[in-house]
């Protein structure tokens, strides 16, 4: 081989050994200080919000609104276990994402959650339905563990890890 070819794959060698350190270090330093947890934008004032219309009041008034909960319909997901203990999210109809992601709707610090854990929504009768996306350690509802989407009865906990989350009303 000549002198140049030696050279060439020297360097080259020395560029892949300096990567893998690279990114040992990265994974190391994500390892120790785990995923950055970004602050929600609290809830408009009300004196912020858009005054409803005479028309949408009147319909809320007689029960003629979008999508209507029962009595015994849930309002509320509340975290009872785990680092987020007490926690409360309001149910308005959207979905609820769960996981490690910084874009999720609850952030997880738990180390037996995926980034992208599981969903909470709303189906077309008025019921929530809990599925899980394909995490490795499982979601749980009522101990039986999720393998497709189901309705959450009310109270029934939800087990990501060491979280455990609840619909209440």
């Amino acid at each position: 081989m000549s002198e140049l070819t030696l050279t060439v794959m020297r360097l080259g060698f020395l560029a892949v050994l300096w990567l893998f350190v690279i990114v040992a270090v990265q994974v190391i330093r994500s390892d120790l200080f785990g995923t950055r947890v970004t602050q929600r934008a609290a809830a408009r004032p009300q004196a912020e919000r858009p005054a409803p219309s005479r028309q949408s009041a009147r319909q809320e008034s007689r029960g003629g609104g979008g999508r209507r909960a029962g009595r015994g319909a849930p309002t509320k997901l509340v975290v009872s276990e785990g680092s987020l203990a007490g926690t409360t999210v309001s149910l308005q109809g959207q979905t609820i994402t769960l996981g490690r992601a910084h874009d999720s709707t609850i952030v997880l610090d738990d180390d037996y959650a995926s980034s992208r854990h599981a969903r909470i929504y709303p189906d077309r009768d008025g019921r929530w339905i809990v599925e899980d996306l394909g995490s490795t350690n499982g979601t749980y509802l009522d101990r039986a563990r999720l393998t497709t989407p189901m309705p959450i009865p009310l109270g029934a906990p939800i087990r990501i890890g060491k979280t455990v989350i609840e619909l209440r009303k």
